[in-house]
């Protein structure tokens, strides 16, 4: 019997032969050279990746300076010295052995634990890898050993051979890589150009930076300095001094410390104040056991710890270090190491997302220093201001979801129930003066309240300078933070729908939104299982009144497959409580005499997160006295 040929594809293919033709498939081993290529097309897919495969060695070397050099990309050249422990003669040898490391070792039962990792690096696989696409010489020297080096190419060894080590200290390693993947010219075709793969190894050797701040990095391309960063004290301190040479100034004078722990997990790090945040999620770093790790579950705490101090549009800026028992995290999960699995997710999510909100309600009040500069940038002395308006904030996203209103209203606490009549715009003034007794300022952090300017600005005066207050934007928030005081304390009241809405998923789908069912019941969605693959919605959330209970279980069941963590149906929490905050706080326009202004200005002191509306934007700019001097040329 002839073999049957797809006319789709022209595959030939011999299930029809009877087993007496049927050709046997042989195994074969396959030749070393081709093995070591194979790992390399997993583990150094290009120069970034290994860059920090050769970095992450010279860390678990005991290195306390890395200096790395780079040129056209890592493409024609990577060298990367250290002042580790290093290795003798024999040891090189070793070493370009595949699954040769020092970073694991038998117990006395000769069992090796893959779940008991320290290191960064554990597999043995970078260095024969890279040398398998390459022209590599590597150079060390231990403590009480002569320098020696062995050179490789494309697999093919050379020594070890006596060396000269000109590094700077006793020991240590010293890694040139040239040509990479010239044995391999079918990988150049997929490099992206010169200025990306630059880009790419000092994204990789800065998160390796920010990791181990006790360590000197370097990392120069084509002969040009692209950054140095000096050792740091070990410490809060010192870790917050080499994210702000980092992640710039501005993260260091507005980020908020974190410093928590929960069932063996500690978190800690830095994040920013609402008011700091950026058009994207490339300012978050996550590290793991101190090692930098790129998932998906971990940005989605995030976006839930700030989601109702931003737009969704907005992201903040924060570097967090989760640390746990090695035996509680998988870090074997992908070759290059760049993600891990939590034995307990739940647990490292419930303790992010804690720590995070309570750091941030323990700033109070405080805003980001950044209003103040780009208030300050905006008021030029050579040209004339707009009239009252220092800054200009981004208007709010999109459109929200259609509700009804309760019955319950709130009140804006602390003011006159009555607002004064509304005055002829044409005539009313623009400023007015209170004429207020004096008060010790340096008890007040916003100060006390001096005028009211368009009837939507209030200035008061701090000890050391002045405080501008949007009166409606901190209202709002005020009002926002007390509903959701009453919600907590209340919960969350539901109405059941005269006739259930059955929404079709898919299986997976569903099982991830049936397993959260007790989560979402708590926040007034009742949900339960209709038959395979679909869910029955029984009650929603009474704050929603009419809603779209079908789009909302579809935008559940992709916030669980992406981020296991149910943000939308919370993200509409938000939506529905900052609308009718709105409604219910001090509007523009209004008047407001200097008991109101001043009960307003207490009010934000004694309530977190007042110094942001519920969009992120600033609430108050303060201006320091010697800021305004500047403005006058009196500094």
């Amino acid at each position: 019997m002839m073999p049957a040929r797809d006319k789709a594809c022209g595959l030939v293919y011999c299930s029809a032969m009877p087993d007496s033709v049927r050709p046997k498939p042989q195994i074969r081993r396959l030749p070393p050279d081709v093995v070591n290529r194979i790992a390399a097309g997993e583990v150094v897919e290009r120069p970034a990746a290994a860059v920090k495969e050769l970095v992450e060695n010279a860390l678990d070397a005991g290195a306390t300076r890395v200096s790395i050099a780079i040129e056209e990309g890592g493409l024609k050249r990577i060298t990367i010295e250290d002042d580790g422990c290093g290795m003798s003669a024999d040891d090189l040898l070793v070493a370009l052995e595949r699954h040769a490391t020092s970073k694991l070792s038998p117990g006395a039962d000769g069992h090796v634990d893959l779940l008991n990792i320290h290191t960064m690096g554990f597999r043995g696989e970078a260095l024969p890898s890279i040398a398998s696409v390459s022209r590599m010489t590597l150079t060390s020297r231990a403590a009480g050993e002569d320098a020696a080096d062995v050179f490789v190419e494309a697999g093919r060894i050379e020594g070890p051979r006596p060396a000269a080590f000109t590094g700077r200290s006793e020991t240590g390693t010293r890694l040139e890589v040239r040509d990479l993947f010239f044995a391999t010219p079918a990988r150049l075709k997929f490099m992206k150009g010169e200025r990306s793969e630059t880009m790419a190894v000092s994204d990789v050797v800065k998160r390796l930076a920010m990791a181990n701040s006790t360590v000197a990095f370097s990392l120069e391309s084509n002969g040009r300095s692209l950054f140095r960063h000096a050792a740091e004290a070990n410490g809060e301190a010192g870790q917050l001094a080499r994210l702000g040479a980092i992640m710039g100034r501005d993260f260091r004078d507005n980020a908020v410390a974190i410093d928590a722990e929960r069932e063996g997990v500690r978190l800690t790090g830095f994040a920013g104040l609402p008011t700091l945040n950026r058009g994207n999620a490339q300012m978050q770093f996550m590290f793991v056991n101190g090692r930098p790790v790129k998932d998906r579950m971990l940005n989605g705490v995030i976006r839930a710890a700030y989601q109702d101090f931003l737009a969704r549009d907005r992201h903040p800026m924060a570097a967090l270090f989760v640390e746990l028992d090695p035996e509680y995290v998988d870090v074997n999960v992908h070759p290059a190491k760049t993600e891990v699995r939590f034995r307990d997710a739940g647990n490292v999510r419930g303790l992010m997302i804690g720590a995070l909100r309570h750091s941030l309600a323990a700033a109070g009040h405080r805003a980001s220093t950044t209003v103040a500069g780009f208030a300050l940038g905006r008021a030029k002395p050579e040209a004339p201001m707009a009239s009252g308006a220092l800054f200009q904030s981004r208007p709010p996203s999109g459109g929200g979801y259609a509700y009804h209103a309760p019955s319950a209203s709130y009140p804006p606490s602390g003011f006159a129930e009555t607002a004064p009549q509304p005055f002829d715009h044409d005539d009313a003034p623009t400023a007015r003066v209170e004429d207020v007794p004096d008060i010790a300022q340096g008890n007040f952090p916003l100060g006390v309240a001096r005028a009211q300017l368009h009837e939507t600005y209030i200035v008061a005066q701090t000890a050391d300078g002045i405080v501008i207050v949007d009166q409606h934007a901190a209202h709002e928030r005020l009002v926002y933070e007390d509903m959701k005081r009453q919600m907590a304390a209340g919960g969350v009241r539901r109405q059941a729908l005269l006739i259930p809405d059955v929404v079709e998923l898919t299986e997976d789908e569903a099982s991830r939104v049936l397993e959260r069912a007790d989560e979402l019941a708590e926040l007034g969605l009742e949900i339960e299982a209709f038959g395979a693959g679909a869910v029955c919605v029984r009650a929603t959330p009474a704050l929603f009144g009419e809603m779209d209970a079908i789009g909302l279980i579809h935008d559940l069941a992709d916030d669980f497959a992406e981020y296991e963590a149910g943000l939308a149906l919370k993200e509409r929490f938000e939506e529905m409580m900052g609308n009718m905050a709105c409604r219910g706080s001090v509007r523009a326009g209004r008047r407001l005499n200097s008991d109101e202004m001043n009960a307003l200005l207490r009010q934000m002191e004694a309530t977190p997160h007042s110094g942001q509306c519920n969009h992120g934007r600033p609430t108050y700019v303060e201006l320091k006295l010697a800021d305004v001097e500047r403005l006058f040329g009196r500094r």
